[in-house]
């Protein structure tokens, strides 16, 4: 269990947690139809990608706020409807949770409340050594993805950490996922119909996964 990127240990299996959006809104985006997902660290990078790819939507937030130049931000609500093949992500916290996931465990899948159910069998089936990791804010502790995190291990077999009971612990905390989310204490106002969205459970059977690092970006598919 890693509660920012920085704490990711090597592990059979990586489940990156970015609740609040990222991996929520990879795993609309694949779910919608988008045929892959490359995460980029930093907006230059992911530029520079579609510079070479000659192809992609641009989407991603800086403090929750679109990059300027970008198609599109990093909503789920975004991505309903593809409107290309290829999409090229970068955000503040997910995307280099995904890339610190990708130098340190050999499969890196990634969860959401959304796919809740399939994130949680598919890490299962990898055996016991898996590792949830959390993007967190700002390299930070992040109670959102600390509940969404408790959500999934609850779901997995085998022995768990401190790191891990605790997680389930806070997780028992609340009533609902919507509490569970609302309960953080960063973030900017007006995402109040991205949480809800993003509150709901098991809506998706998709399971993002890496599927290659290329020119420095994580390639996801379903």
């Amino acid at each position: 269990m890693a509660f920012t990127p920085d704490e990711a240990v090597a592990a059979r299996v990586a489940v990156v947690v970015d609740v609040l959006r990222a991996t929520s809104t990879i795993a609309q985006a694949l779910a919608s139809g988008y045929r892959r997902v490359f995460c980029c660290r930093d907006v230059e990078d992911a530029r520079a990608l579609r510079d070479a790819l000659g192809e992609g939507l641009l989407g991603g937030e800086r403090h929750a706020v679109r990059i300027p130049g970008f198609d599109v931000g990093a909503s789920p609500r975004e991505f309903l409807e593809p409107r290309a093949e290829t999409v090229i992500f970068s955000t503040t916290n997910g995307t280099r949770a995904v890339l610190a996931a990708a130098a340190a465990c050999e499969l890196v899948l990634l969860g959401s409340l959304l796919n809740l159910e399939a994130v949680a069998a598919a890490a299962g089936d990898g055996g016991d050594d898996v590792c949830v990791v959390c993007a967190g804010f700002q390299g930070t502790f992040a109670l959102d993805d600390a509940y969404c995190a408790g959500r999934i291990v609850a779901l997995l077999p085998g022995a768990r950490t401190d790191a891990a009971v605790a997680c389930e612990a806070l997780a028992r905390a609340f009533p609902t996922a919507l509490d569970g989310l609302h309960a953080r204490t960063y973030g900017p106002p007006g995402l109040e119909d991205d949480i809800a969205w993003c509150a709901r459970e098991n809506t998706l059977a998709v399971v993002p996964r890496l599927a290659r690092m290329f020119d420095g970006a994580a390639e996801i598919l379903a």
